[in-house]
């Protein structure tokens, strides 16, 4: 189990938080933060006016529809340890956002509602998880309402997951007969009164005290039920738990505020500081002396007033100070660092410093995209952040043509955030955009609107899906682009795209070239020679 020599990296945390969207992980977000000291009041989702708004979901719609659509980064202190968190959107049209900012984490938090059990965008981020051999902590929220039982809950995780679960905290009682939550390593019983938020002070649960809060026929009940719940369970195992086997499991309530803080010391305890990452050419360890990162996000016009761009990069190893000079490489160009911020949502400050873990905002023209690496000199590539085929195309129908440049650089932009594909297709004027679902279409109209004051239109592009070509032989490359000009387009990179009207189409062309490669995923870490 690796284990970094700095000091400065063992203090460091970045997790993710992943869940089915209504879990209650914005909500879980918000006090998280409360609880590092963060914020001074903690946003609802569901609550009205000024508590309303949430810190970590800034953008309009966002806030409109009480959803995250767009991954935010916070860093804040808890009992000495710099916790980076990742917010990521629950929704499923977003996925792609989701799977990059999972690229930037050491370990995530996967909230389940307790009536509701594992659904179906849990699987999905929990598979990409998998994937990455990511640490997960099982948050199961909503235990004051009314659910599954604890063990049924256990179960559906071990099964459908194959994961072993071990309690950590264990609620007395759910929904209505909610009482408090019982920490299992401790054998303390943390009190809670219905209505009310948080829990009262820990008391031993082996004691006479607990008849004041719990009616001895219940507490008997209760007492065999904790007892169970640590007898079926494997001991925890930390090295388990961090190669991505086992899940430790915490009970609360994120409305309530009732087991969150004994969840963010679950994670500063238990989860994994900032581990090696792979590139191309080797392996980078944390403690090493030369700065290193990639970026998994661009971010446009946060602030509406400076039209910025912020490259979100994830520090992978070595100190970076502020002004330092970083080679990105795609692109071979070297640039000054002088204005690096660290984030608090759309709230940010400038970073004289910072470390393997930390995920620091570098502000830039248009010069960092998506998967660039940076680093001090070396030239290495981290690898994992591709993009996805799209499985919604659509042209741009613009109402003011006047306004055709103004649109370039708005969906140019757009895509570097990877909210959107864009392909220029060879024949006709029209853009073609692809997303992964339809709420992505309402997100990029309203953007585009809200941020560069362009009407757009959207209608159905007479394609179904996108495949990137390529080939060993780049006079057979060309010899298929020549051939089928109708269908080919080209993405931001100015790489040539097959747009098929049919996964049939996809499949006979396929047959009809076997020396042309049609993928459904790019890296986007290619070195531009």
């Amino acid at each position: 189990m690796y284990e970094p020599k700095t000091e400065a990296v063992r203090r460091r945390r970045t997790f993710a938080i992943i869940s089915h969207p209504d879990a209650g992980k914005t909500t879980l977000t918000e006090n998280l933060l409360l609880m590092g000291g963060a914020i001074r009041m903690a946003g609802q989702v569901k609550a009205k006016g000024e508590r309303r708004r949430t810190q970590s979901d800034w953008m309009k719609i966002e806030q409109e529809r009480g959803i995250s659509v767009s991954s935010a980064v916070m860093t804040f202190e808890f009992e000495n340890t710099i916790c980076n968190l990742l917010d990521t959107p629950g929704h499923e049209d977003f996925s792609e956002d989701t799977y990059r900012t999972l690229t930037a984490a050491d370990s995530a938090i996967m909230v389940i509602d307790a009536a509701k059990g594992i659904e179906a965008q849990t699987l999905k981020l929990f598979e990409v998880c998998r994937l990455r051999d990511v640490p997960i902590i099982t948050f199961i929220n909503k235990v004051d309402r009314e659910g599954q039982s604890p063990f049924e809950l256990m179960d559906e995780i071990a099964e459908r997951l194959a994961l072993d679960t071990v309690p950590m905290m264990w609620p007395a009682g759910m929904g209505g007969l909610f009482k408090g939550l019982i920490d299992l390593k401790e054998n303390t019983f943390l009190p809670h009164t219905k209505g009310e938020e948080g829990t009262g002070e820990a008391v031993d649960f082996s004691s006479d005290a607990m008849a004041q809060y719990i009616p001895e026929k219940e507490l008997e009940t209760l007492r065999e039920e904790a007892e169970l719940a640590q007898v079926a369970s494997p001991d925890f195992d930390l090295d388990l738990y961090r190669a991505g086997a086992m899940t430790p499991v915490f009970f609360g309530s994120a409305l309530r505020k009732v087991g969150v803080r004994q969840l963010l010391r679950g994670v500063t305890s238990l989860a994994p500081s900032p581990r090696p990452q792979k590139t191309t050419v080797r392996t980078v360890e944390p403690d090493e002396g030369k700065v290193s990162g990639f970026v998994f996000k661009v971010q446009a016009n946060m602030d509406a007033n400076h039209r910025d761009r912020i490259a979100f990069m994830r520090l992978c190893s070595g100190r970076f100070k502020r002004g330092m000079k970083l080679k990105i490489s795609s692109s071979g160009k070297v640039i000054s660092v002088h204005n690096p911020i660290l984030f608090f949502a759309q709230d940010r400050e400038l970073v004289e410093e910072a470390w393997p873990g930390d995920i620091i905002g570098i502000p830039n023209h248009g010069t960092i995209r998506v998967g660039d690496t940076l680093t001090e000199g070396e030239d290495l590539v981290f690898t994992g952040i591709p993009n996805f085929a799209p499985e919604i195309l659509q042209r741009v129908r613009l109402d003011d043509p006047m306004k055709m440049k103004h649109l370039r650089r708005a969906l140019e932009s757009l895509a570097e955030e990877g909210v959107t594909q864009v392909f220029k297709p060879k024949i006709g004027a029209n853009w073609v955009i692809g997303v992964v679902g339809q709420l992505q279409l309402e997100v990029l109209r309203e953007r585009i609107d809200a941020e560069y004051g362009i009407k757009v239109g959207l209608e159905p592009a007479p394609f179904e899906t996108a495949r990137w070509v390529s080939a060993e032989d780049p006079l057979e490359l060309k010899r298929f682009v020549d051939a089928n000009q109708g269908n080919i387009a080209e993405d931001r990179d100015a790489a040539p795209v097959f747009m098929a009207k049919s996964a049939w189409e996809v499949g006979y062309i396929t047959d009809k070239w076997p020396n042309i490669s049609f993928s459904a995923t790019r890296e986007r870490q290619a070195v531009e020679a």
